[in-house]
């Protein structure tokens, strides 16, 4: 059999031969690695999601997208679109809450893990997986949702140098990766928007995300329907790094042992807002996970666990804590949504007159 070759390896090979790659490939590069050899959630994990800290999640997850479908008048057929669903926690969950409300849409699952592509089925024995959103169906609306999907995605960083803007490169140093800026001039619009910035600023943009987020919100302005989004990050431009990794539940270098460890970098909540407006989408938020979701009504859902099943009420009061709190997820975790114009206002964000 052919010698399997781990991330690390792969990109010192390339960086090698080719010189410093860009910090967009070198995180493609890993995290690509990285999901496809393991399923890293969970306690003996890398990381925990929402969804599977509990149950109430994922249930107003689907109830805030059957809200919406009722209130469009119940269109008769509707996909269940979730971007990098996990191990299918969220979906099992969010449509068992849907189906309360006779709404049973077709369950669609953009994955490229085989791993968790594996669990999910365990799960869904009748949904459809996809390797790219350029395969999910053009007949119906869609209701996507993406939770802690755009943060994975690569994202390309420009430094403020003496000599001008470069882009951010990963190079090797004596068999360790460091990020160093590149030797080429990078695009005059970046230096005119940014003049004036000291050096060793960092701008941090993610054209992954800019493309898969306006590919699905073209969708949504074609076929109707939402798209959810649930991650941590900004709601305005800033400045500086955000990349970061996680290994056991710890943070460690990004720059260590690629492909062994979760990269992922702070989504950019306004850049995104703007491309759904391109699109004539209507936008929500971002608001406060913690604020969403208790305009939903996790309390008196937690509430109500906690009678029905005393033994787990402390977990139950636990899960709800860390999901809302604003020194836990509560605060860091923002929600957006984006929704086709002609689809109705929904809950969970606070609406002005102006």
């Amino acid at each position: 059999m052919p010698e399997i070759k781990s991330a690390a390896h792969l990109l010192a090979e390339k960086i090698d031969r080719d010189g410093p790659v860009p910090l967009s490939e070198y995180m493609a590069i890993a995290n690509t690695a990285y999901y496809a050899a393991k399923d890293p959630i969970g306690e003996d994990g890398d990381f925990v999601t929402a969804p599977e800290m509990s149950q109430m999640f994922g249930e107003l997850v689907g109830i805030w997208l059957a809200d919406l479908w009722l209130r469009k008048e119940r269109p008769d057929h509707v996909h269940y679109v979730e971007l990098g669903p996990g191990r299918g926690t969220l979906a099992s969950d969010a449509l068992r809450a849907m189906s309360k409300f006779d709404c049973n849409p077709q369950a669609h699952f953009v994955e490229t893990s085989p791993v968790l592509k594996a669990k999910q089925a365990k799960l869904h024995k009748s949904a459809a997986w996809h390797e790219t959103i350029d395969s999910l169906p053009t007949d119906a609306p869609l209701l996507i949702v993406a939770n802690e999907f755009f943060d994975a995605l690569p994202v390309e960083q420009h430094v403020a140098t003496q000599a001008g803007w470069r882009r951010h490169m990963v190079a090797r140093e004596r068999n360790k990766f460091i990020a160093i800026p590149g030797t080429q001039t990078i695009d005059n619009q970046i230096s005119k928007s940014s003049a004036g910035l000291p050096n060793g600023t960092i701008l941090e943009s993610s054209p992954a995300s800019t493309h898969i987020f306006g590919d699905l919100s073209h969708r949504i302005a074609k076929q109707g329907g939402a798209l959810l989004v649930i991650d941590y990050g900004y709601d305005r431009p800033g400045t500086g790094s955000t990349l970061q990794a996680v290994k056991d539940h710890m943070p460690i270098s990004p720059f260590d042992s690629p492909g062994t460890s979760d990269l992922t970098a702070h989504v950019d909540f306004h850049s995104l807002g703007n491309i759904a407006k391109t699109r004539l989408l209507s936008v929500h938020g971002p608001v406060e996970q913690g604020q969403w979701l208790k305009a939903l009504g996790i309390d008196q859902r937690a509430r109500r666990l906690a009678e029905l099943v005393p033994k787990k009420a402390n977990n139950i009061r636990a899960a709800h804590h860390r999901l809302t709190h604003v020194d836990e997820m509560g605060r860091l975790f923002r929600v957006m949504a984006a929704t086709s114009m002609d689809w109705p206002q929904p809950e969970g964000f606070v609406y002005g007159d102006s």
